[in-house]
């Protein structure tokens, strides 16, 4: 493959943009080249300025469950389009959107709409220190929750790769206010005095340290903990919601939240997030409630057709099975092939080059990053785009055929060899 023009679009980016991206994990630091640049996507594929083609097991990080520039989607945003593209105003399709929503998550009652992953994660922690007059929140090592100051504390996601657990920038006394537990170890629930914390947060399906699913039993302590101790249990669903089920890990665990954070799929690859739970918690937002929260563009009817669109096309019968079936015949192969700790959860895979168990952020760390990388460029020439960093996810789409997953399987028997 060349990369004439991606290699001078860098070159021009770097003088422009802090590192020369806009979100950290797209310069691949955490496996070394230049990032390639992406001139259009359709279904299973991409395709860069130079006119090389991948099939691509990014999907936008995770939003593009049907693939890419969906014939649906692409129409609904269009038309959206030409109704005006922010009114500031209540429209319709924030009806629309939130009845789709509610039907896969009974737990929620009540919603609002957002812009981000992050703004859905902080302003569902505001909202429950809010509601429970306390200060204190729990949040466990390696799982991210957006960039929000309080939340930058032994996360994953870009810090992982970076071997960051903490930002600059955010206050001492932010943080202080933070207990960060190690993930999966149940003793440390234990020595929480959960009377004195607004709320815990966690991924039900930790994927931004790598894949690293819930031991048995965890998820159910932390809700009973929390309810004893009159604290909230958030859940964040960003990356999870409708991934790994209709409803989430929350229908796959079948256990709720109190409230519950969710983003890219809703938006169908337009920026959107929303928070939502019991409608006496949801009801201490402003306007109602004292707790403040706003947004301009929050509620925007592109993002709203856009997952509208999404979300209709994706609950058709059968969706979910076949997504099911992809997954699992594309991780089940790569695990004969790729040594390694692999992981997978509905359509959301990865493989840790690590031969220790990974239960945890520690262990997920033992992992050999320079063979990542090496294993990452390999598929990457046999045009197979993975994600530029072992501490992040692979995710499957609607789109993807048999075809690409026989194609992809033969790029990780050449692939193998380099390491």
């Amino acid at each position: 493959m060349k990369h004439d023009y991606s290699e001078k679009l860098w070159q021009e980016a770097a003088r422009l943009l802090p590192g020369g991206v806009n979100s950290p994990v797209r310069a691949f630091r955490g496996v070394g080249g230049t990032p390639f640049f992406t001139q259009r996507a359709k279904g299973s594929r991409l395709w860069d300025v130079d006119g090389n083609e991948y099939i691509d097991y990014v999907g936008s990080w995770g939003p593009m469950i049907l693939g890419h520039a969906h014939s649906r989607v692409v129409k609904a945003v269009q038309e959206a389009a030409r109704d005006g593209t922010s009114f500031g105003t209540p429209n319709p399709r924030e009806i629309r959107l939130a009845q789709l929503v509610r039907e896969a998550y009974p737990s929620i009652e009540k919603m609002r709409f957002v812009n981000s992953g992050t703004e859905a994660t902080m302003s569902a922690i505001r909202l429950a220190r809010g509601f429970t007059k306390r200060d204190k929140i729990v949040k466990f090592e390696g799982c991210y929750h957006g960039h929000a100051d309080s939340l930058l504390v032994k996360a994953g996601s870009g810090a992982a790769t970076f071997d960051v657990p903490d930002s600059a920038g955010v206050p001492s006394d932010f943080a202080r206010h933070t207990l960060t537990l190690p993930l999966n170890d149940f003793d440390a629930l234990d020595a929480v005095n959960w009377r004195e914390i607004a709320c815990a947060i966690i991924e039900p399906v930790p994927a931004n340290m790598g894949l690293i699913p819930l031991k048995p039993g965890f998820l159910e302590k932390l809700r009973t903990m929390t309810r004893d101790g009159g604290a909230l249990l958030i859940l964040d669903e960003v990356m999870s919601g409708f991934r790994v089920a209709k409803g989430g890990a929350t229908e796959l665990y079948g256990i709720s939240g109190d409230l519950t954070t969710l983003g890219k799929i809703i938006g169908g690859g337009l920026p959107v997030g929303a928070f939502g739970g019991r409608a006496e918690i949801m009801d201490c937002l402003a306007p109602t409630g004292p707790v403040y929260q706003a947004g301009t563009l929050s509620g925007n009817p592109l993002a709203m057709a856009a997952g509208i669109a999404t979300l209709e096309e994706l609950f058709k019968p059968g969706n979910y099975q076949k997504l099911e079936q992809l997954s699992a015949s594309l991780a089940d192969e790569l695990k004969t092939i790729v040594p390694g700790h692999h992981a997978r959860v509905g359509s959301k895979f990865c493989v840790f080059f690590t031969n220790t168990p990974v239960v945890d952020y520690v262990t997920a760390k033992t992992s050999d990053t320079a063979k990542y990388s090496r294993y990452f460029h390999a598929m990457l020439e046999h045009g197979v785009y993975l994600a530029p960093s072992q501490f992040e996810v692979g995710f499957m789409s609607l789109a993807h055929t048999p075809e690409d997953i026989e194609a992809t399987l033969c790029a990780a028997r050449e692939a193998v060899k380099a390491l």
